[in-house]
Parts: C-alpha cells; sequence; structure tokens
C-alpha cells in the first residue's frame, strides 16, 4: 500500500508538544507558586500569632504585676493614711495638752504671784505685830518698874517670872485669932495698895492668906480664903 508511514529513529529530534499540555504545566506551576505563597504566609502569621500570644502573655503579666504593684501601693496608701490621721489626733492631743499645759502654768504663776504677794503682805504684819508686842513689852517693862517702885514704897515687892509678889507681913496686916475681919488700922494699907492698882490694865491679881497651925488642915483652908476674900473685898 502506499500510505505514509512515520519512522521514529532513537536518538533523533524530539516530538513536537502539544499546546494543551504547556498551558497545563504553566497552571500547575502557578498552582505550586500559588500553595507555597499561601505556606509561606500563614506560616508567617503562625509565627506573628506566636509571638503576639507570647507579647500578650507578657502583658497579662505585667498587668498582673501592675494590678500586684498597685494594690500594694493602694494597700501602703491606705496604711499612711491611718498613720497620718493617727498622726493629726496626737497632734490635736499634743495641742490640747500643750494648751492645758500652757493653762496650768499661767494659772500657776498667777497663784504663785498671789502667794508671794500674801507672804510678803504676812511678812509685814508679822514685822509689824513683833514691832507692836516690842513696844507692848517695853510699856509692860516700863509699868511693871513703876508698879514695882510704887508698891515697894508701901510692902516688901519682887519681880519674878510669876509677875510681883507682894508680901504683907504681920507688921502690914494681923488679923484676929481665928478671925477673918480686916483691922480698921490695916485699911489705910489696902487702901494706897488698891489706888495704885486701880487703874491698871490687864493684869491679874491673886491674894493668898496664911493662918498659923492651930487646928486642922481643913478648918485652916477655909479660914485662909475668908482673909484673903477680906483683903480683895
Amino acid at each position: 500500500m502506499n500510505s505514509p508511514n512515520a519512522i521514529l529513529k532513537p536518538g533523533g529530534d524530539q516530538l513536537p508538544s502539544k499546546p494543551g499540555s504547556s498551558a497545563a504545566r504553566t497552571f500547575f506551576l502557578w498552582v505550586v507558586i500559588g500553595l507555597a505563597f499561601v505556606v509561606i504566609t500563614a506560616f508567617y502569621f503562625l509565627r506573628r500569632l506566636n509571638r503576639l500570644e507570647h507579647q500578650v502573655a507578657g502583658l497579662g503579666k505585667q498587668a498582673e504585676q501592675t494590678n500586684q504593684t498597685l494594690q500594694q501601693i493602694a494597700e501602703k496608701s491606705d496604711v499612711a493614711l491611718r498613720h497620718a490621721s493617727q498622726a493629726e489626733a496626737n497632734a490635736q492631743q499634743a495641742a490640747q495638752l500643750r494648751d492645758q499645759a500652757e493653762t496650768a502654768k499661767a494659772k500657776s504663776e498667777e497663784e504663785a504671784e498671789v502667794a508671794k504677794q500674801q507672804a510678803q503682805v504676812a511678812r509685814n504684819d508679822a514685822t509689824l505685830a513683833q514691832q507692836k508686842a516690842e513696844e507692848y513689852r517695853k510699856q509692860r517693862e516700863e509699868e511693871l518698874n513703876r508698879l514695882q517702885t510704887a508698891l515697894s514704897q508701901i510692902a516688901d515687892t519682887r519681880r519674878t517670872a510669876m509677875g510681883l509678889i507682894m508680901t504683907l507681913g504681920s507688921k502690914s496686916i494681923r488679923f484676929d485669932f481665928d478671925r477673918s475681919d480686916v483691922r480698921p488700922e490695916n485699911r489705910e494699907v489696902l487702901s494706897r495698895i488698891a489706888g495704885v492698882l486701880i487703874a491698871l490694865k490687864g493684869y491679874s491679881i491673886y491674894v493668898y492668906g496664911y493662918t498659923d497651925d492651930i487646928g486642922t488642915q481643913e478648918y485652916n483652908l477655909k479660914l485662909s480664903q475668908r482673909r484673903a476674900e477680906a483683903v480683895r473685898d
């Protein structure tokens, strides 16, 4: 038969490619490139996401630490406020105590000044009283001297710690036996004594009577009392 035949020779020229096969390879290449891009992009975003998660976790820890720090600061602030409040209360109390102390000091100083003035007045009064007492003592001394001089002209008179003692012996006044009446001749002596003593003030006069040893002690005591009263009257 006379039909054309294609003869393949080894090692000869390549067979011509078909048009559809080239497009498929191009499409496949783009698909591979796209998948590679997607994979790379996904890997990149996954890494970014992982980093962001780590950053978020770190920020969370920082936020927690910050919250703890803020809480500690708040607690310290509360403690500081309580201390400040207590310090203010203590300061007010100290101010009140200081005011009370100043008031007490002023009162004490005032009382001390009053006491000082009173003490000065008391010293002045004591000095005046001492002067008056000394003047009175001198007056009494002079008066006693005059009195002793006057009474000594009548009877024996001497000075003792008890005062002036005037002894009316038997030559001045005598009583009859067992009698307490003053004799008329003795009244002149008593009148002279009364004339000296009548002007005196502030003195006490004691009259003692004596008897002999005849009779009982009780009787003689009563007789002595009657004789002293007779001289006094």
